[in-house]
């Protein structure tokens, strides 16, 4: 099976630092029928989220979740849906390093184990150098989208990663691969 690995912050939803509260939570623009356009492609999209607040103490688990599930409530109307859910709640400060925090790989191992995923026939998307650079070492292929932190990232990734302004033109370059 072939996957989109989205991140979550900056990617999917409008940055908002330590994001817990779901009345909070707004689309990034194109995300709606980006996601769909990969759905209907059979593609399973997954995200990939590393939520240090957890770590940190500023909410846990369950507000995540609430977070997540008005996401999904916020695509259904465009016909979008997330396949599977994956975060990292560690902070290398608060818990020591771990095998998921982005870059590290270990979300997307999970994903490929659970899922039946070929990593090698997968994409990355997100915001942040992190997040190409995590796609890059699970062997994906990554592209970063400007919305989020990625302006700022965009002159640090390497030349030939992908730097497009929505994830609707990252589905493109996805699908037209």
């Amino acid at each position: 099976m072939q996957a989109v690995f989205l991140d979550r912050d900056g990617t999917i939803n409008v940055e908002v630092n330590y994001l817990h509260q779901p009345e909070l939570v707004r689309l990034e623009r194109t995300v709606g029928p980006a996601i769909a356009r990969l759905n209907r492609a059979g593609l399973a999209v997954v995200v990939v989220t590393n939520q240090s607040g957890i770590a940190r103490g500023i909410y846990d688990e369950a507000a995540m979740g609430s977070v997540h599930q008005r996401i999904s409530q916020l695509l259904e109307p465009f016909g979008a849906h997330i396949d599977a859910w994956y975060f990292c709640p560690h902070h290398p400060e608060v818990t020591g390093e771990c095998a998921c925090r982005k870059p590290a790989v270990g979300m997307f191992t999970d994903a490929a184990r659970d899922l039946g995923l070929e990593l090698d026939t997968c994409w990355m998307v997100g915001d942040k150098l992190l997040d190409v650079q995590a796609g890059r070492v699970a062997g994906c292929r990554s592209i970063l989208v400007t919305t989020g932190y990625g302006e700022a990232d965009q002159h640090a990734v390497a030349a030939d990663i992908p730097v497009v302004g929505t994830l609707d033109e990252a589905a493109s370059l996805i699908l037209g691969a």
